[in-house]
């Protein structure tokens, strides 16, 4: 494509064009220091400002001689030199050769001042700083009321949540009386129970930010119960309030986006919480149910019914064990006694054939010995009138009636005499 330059070409040509401007080859450039670095280079890089532009600028280490005092933010300076593009980066900036305080520098060693004085006294110190309330539901403001400043604040506090009062205390920002009607702004708003106070302005050169500078208005901003967010001027400026306030906003609307809480997020974020709420209930009551439940069956466990219930049961099994034992042991007991019957029946059974055959055998020899086979061998029995027997001669006399038992029948005589073996010479 015919035409096309690289950036590098186009970045030179504009540099080209920068040095042939004889305007910015020597320009000297009014502004107020800000963004003020001193590298370890020795080169010093800061930014020249106004109410309305900025410029970056950069004074290198071979140029200092040019400088005869320590630059600081928020002075107020001329610096001379040329103007011109960093090829690099496609930025213009000045190259200063010469810097020297301006017609407001004494403004600036005041403000150094104080602010020192004030550092020493500890009114910066971070441990005095009050939070801002999350939600902030009364706002003072002290600004002036025809400022765009107050606009600014209502258009934003209007779009975030229109619930917020808003309390103006109108107040000039600006002229010898501002400091005094600031001040008064802020202790009449601080005894109305506010929650929160935004005290600032629009900006502006220092000459005008200056009532923001003076000890009377840091030190009611300091000694306020309620807490105070200074919003004085630009992003850039930064005044004396700034370093008092519990906190520090760069531009009026800021502090609106800071004081303000989003309705609608307002409203989301109670959603979340009204889920993560439900979340957590339900988690409690179904870790109770579950305790309930468990303790329940606990006490079930422990009631009477269930004792007496588990007691029965437990009686019941007793029972059917006792009877089983007893069954067994019985079942044991036959069994014993069915062996012990069958044991003494063989025994009988033996001792009865034993007896036997020593009765056949005793029967044997007492039939050797019985009288009845004595008498079937002829001989008899003699048995008195007194039934008993007749062993001797001795047991009878004469005339005794006496009976012979023989083998077949018994025999009835008389004695008619008797007589020893001595008689017949045995």
């Amino acid at each position: 494509m015919a035409g096309v330059y690289s950036v590098t070409e186009i970045n030179s040509y504009i540099k080209n064009m920068f040095i042939r401007d004889f305007a910015l080859s020597n320009i000297c450039i009014k502004g107020e220091v800000s963004n003020l670095k001193y590298h370890s280079s020795g080169h010093i890089y800061f930014t020249l400002k106004d109410e309305n532009s900025a410029i970056n600028a950069v004074m290198f280490a071979s140029k200092r001689q040019g400088l005869t005092f320590r630059m600081q933010e928020g002075q107020s300076v001329e610096a001379r030199g040329q103007v011109t593009v960093y090829e690099k980066t496609g930025t213009y900036q000045l190259y200063a050769r010469e810097i020297r305080l301006s017609g407001r520098g004494e403004l600036y060693e005041r403000f150094e001042r104080l602010k020192k004085e004030l550092l020493e006294m500890g009114m910066f110190d971070e441990s005095y700083k009050k939070p801002i309330p999350r939600y902030a539901l009364r706002i003072g403001i002290v600004t002036s009321p025809t400022g765009a400043a107050i606009r600014d604040i209502m258009n934003i506090a209007f779009r975030r949540n229109p619930y917020v009062e808003l309390i103006l205390y109108p107040a000039p920002v600006q002229g010898d009386e501002a400091k005094y009607s600031i001040v008064r702004g802020i202790e009449k708003l601080d005894k109305m129970g506010l929650d929160v106070l935004i005290v600032g302005r629009g900006g502006g050169s220092i000459e005008d930010l200056w009532a923001f500078n003076e000890e009377s208005v840091a030190r009611a901003i300091f000694d306020a119960d309620t807490p105070v967010i200074s919003a004085v001027g630009h992003e850039v400026d930064t005044t004396i309030s700034d370093f008092a306030a519990d906190m520090r906003a760069p531009t009026p609307s800021a502090a609106a986006e800071l004081a303000v809480f989003d309705y609608e997020d307002f409203l989301a974020e109670l959603d979340s919480y009204k889920v993560e709420l439900l979340r957590l209930i339900t988690g409690k009551l179904e870790k109770k149910r579950a305790r309930l439940r468990e303790k329940s069956l606990e006490l079930s466990l422990k009631s009477p019914r269930s004792i007496i219930t588990e007691k029965k049961s437990r009686l019941s099994d007793a029972k059917k064990e006792m009877t089983r034992l007893i069954r067994e042991r019985i079942e044991d007991r036959r069994y014993m006694l069915e062996s012990a019957v069958y044991e003494m029946r063989l025994s009988m059974d033996r001792e009865v054939k034993d007896a036997r055959n020593r009765l056949k055998l005793s029967a044997g020899r007492l039939e050797l010995l019985s009288p009845l086979s004595r008498i079937a061998g002829g001989y008899g029995y003699l048995m008195g009138e007194d039934k008993k027997g007749i062993l001797s001669v001795e047991q009878v006399s004469e005339g005794d009636i006496i009976r012979a038992y023989m083998k077949d029948g018994v025999i009835a005589a008389k004695v008619e005499s008797k007589e020893g073996w001595d008689h017949y010479g045995f």
